[in-house]
């Protein structure tokens, strides 16, 4: 069972070029759409955040369980749901600004205990800024790390949400000793400074940089660097495809029963490659569609 922390939200998606186009509500947040992907993959997932009782909260729940996951660890709230306003580029990358003032998933709080059966927890986004819910997610990674829990982190880094980039920067490294695997974009890795060298130093077994449609690269401890070209698509937005990413990882390495530091450490160049190329497909394939649509298992299976 994977456990997936963090913010769930609805991204406003603008509907063509300008200002006053209409926008479409599509379910997302990173983690979120980690959860998504992890069900629709065919991991047992759990998802622990807090949604509101308003509409869009009850569509988000749906969301999930139409991909499997388990709800029973959601909070719920009679605050609004955040609100993410897309702006999508010529090339099909996406910005974000966003409406969080006195949502729900900002007032979640960490719970005394994870399910018995958790092999891995998964955080990031939105979620490890906004407090007071920050404070109760680092508080749940720090706890699932010292009980052996293998432990994921995407920082998803929306700079416009953080009021001091050097206070943030301190905070994520004081993370890194409690992480087993760290994702970035690239973009995120120059962000927040520092190299992959650095930050495996500092606790993580693997380090592992998305580079948008030149692929993804591994940095390891044990086994050095090992990367894969990008999956060439057609690309309708990247909205979702770091957070697929997350997914295609965290699943592979259950596959491999590898889901601890030990075990990440020791895959070698050639299982590397494979789980590299695994999540590099499946996120070509959520960029090949509006929003954020991971595949499903046997999209991946047919290709």
């Amino acid at each position: 069972m994977i456990v997936v922390a963090g913010e769930a939200l609805i991204d406003l998606v603008p509907q063509g070029a300008g200002a006053l186009v209409p926008l479409r509500p599509a379910r997302g947040g990173g983690p979120y759409n980690t959860a998504v992907a992890l069900g629709r993959l065919g991991s047992p997932t759990v998802f622990c955040s807090r949604i509101s009782h308003d509409a869009f909260g009850e569509a988000l729940l749906s969301g999930l369980r139409e991909a499997g996951v388990d709800v029973s660890s959601v909070q719920r709230g009679a605050e609004p749901t955040t609100l993410a306003v897309a702006t999508v580029a010529p090339d099909g990358s996406a910005a974000y600004s966003f409406y969080v003032e006195g949502t729900a998933d900002r007032l979640f709080t960490a719970p005394d205990r994870l399910p018995e059966a958790v092999r891995a927890v998964s955080f990031g986004t939105v979620s490890l800024v906004l407090e007071p819910g920050a404070s109760a997610y680092e508080a749940l990674l720090r706890s699932a790390a010292a009980r052996g829990v293998f432990t994921a982190l995407d920082p998803n880094v929306r700079a416009g949400l953080i009021p001091d980039a050097d206070a943030y920067r301190a905070r994520f490294r004081s993370w890194l000793p409690s992480v087993s695997l760290l994702k970035l974009s690239e973009e995120d890795a120059r962000w927040l400074g520092g190299t992959p060298r650095e930050w495996l130093a500092c606790g993580p077994a693997a380090v592992v940089i998305t580079r948008g449609g030149d692929g993804l690269t591994v940095f390891t401890r044990e086994s050095g660097v090992h990367s894969v070209p990008g999956e060439p698509v057609e690309v309708v937005d990247t909205i979702g495809a770091g957070d697929t990413v997350n997914a295609a990882l965290l699943h592979g390495l259950a596959a491999r029963d590898a889901l601890s530091p030990a075990a990440v450490g020791g895959l070698d160049a050639g299982e590397w490659t494979e789980l590299l190329r695994f999540a590099a497909r499946a996120a070509a394939v959520t960029c090949s569609r509006a929003g954020a649509q991971p595949p499903y298992a046997a999209e991946l299976d047919a290709l």
